[in-house]
C-alpha cells in the first residue's frame, strides 16, 4: 500500500477473504481505494464460476473435507436462489472471489495496457456517471470522526454497490 500510485494492493482479512485496493498515492506514503463492488458487464458465467470455487476451496481449507458445490447460481443446493448478475462482486471479498484476485496481484500495475488485471478508462463519449459519496461502512470500531467521514464512493443509484450508500451530498460529486 506503500506505492507507487496505481498499483494493486491486495489483503486477507479475516483469514479468509482477499480485498483488492487501488494505491493512490506516491511511493512511501500508505494510502489506497478499497474496491468495494464491480458492475459486471460481460462474463458473468466465469464470475460465478470463480466464486463457486473460491468458496469450496475456503471450506475445504476450512474443514479439510470435500464440500458440496455452492454457487448459488446454476446448480445450487435446494433452498438457495441464484444470485443476480449485479450482486456477484457486490462486496470487498466478493470482487476478488468473482475474478479469482489473491495477494498475489499485490504490486502489479492496473494501469498497464497489457495486464491481465487492469483499469481502463470509460468508452470515448459516454456520458461521465454521477459519482456520490457517504460514510463508510463497517468501521464502527474506528469512532467518529472516521465513521463519518464521506470517503465511500459509488455511482449513483447502481445496483452492484455492496450496500445502500447514506449519501453525503446526494447527486453531487465528492469533493
Amino acid at each position: 500500500m506503500y506505492g507507487p500510485a496505481g498499483r494493486a494492493y491486495v489483503y486477507l482479512v479475516y483469514g479468509m477473504h482477499d480485498c483488492l485496493n487501488i494505491v493512490t498515492e506516491p511511493a512511501g506514503s500508505p494510502a489506497a481505494l478499497l474496491v468495494r463492488a464491480v458492475e459486471p458487464l460481460q462474463g458473468a458465467d466465469l464470475m460465478r464460476a470463480s466464486r463457486t470455487r473460491r468458496a469450496a476451496t475456503r471450506r475445504r481449507a476450512a474443514t479439510a473435507a470435500e464440500a458440496p458445490p455452492d454457487d448459488r447460481g446454476a446448480g445450487a443446493p435446494a433452498g438457495r436462489s441464484a444470485v443476480a448478475d449485479d450482486r456477484l462482486a457486490s462486496g470487498p471479498g466478493l470482487v476478488c472471489a468473482a475474478f479469482d484476485l489473491d495477494r498475489t496481484l499485490t504490486g502489479r500495475d492496473l494501469f498497464a495496457p497489457g495486464a491481465a488485471v487492469r483499469i481502463e478508462p470509460p468508452p470515448a463519449g459516454e456520458p461521465r456517471p454521477v459519482i456520490v459519496a457517504g460514510p463508510r461502512v463497517g468501521i464502527g470500531y474506528a469512532g467518529e470522526p472516521w465513521t463519518e467521514v464521506p470517503w465511500r464512493l459509488a455511482i449513483a443509484g447502481n445496483p452492484a454497490v455492496s450496500r445502500p450508500l447514506v449519501e453525503a451530498a446526494a447527486g453531487r460529486p465528492p469533493g
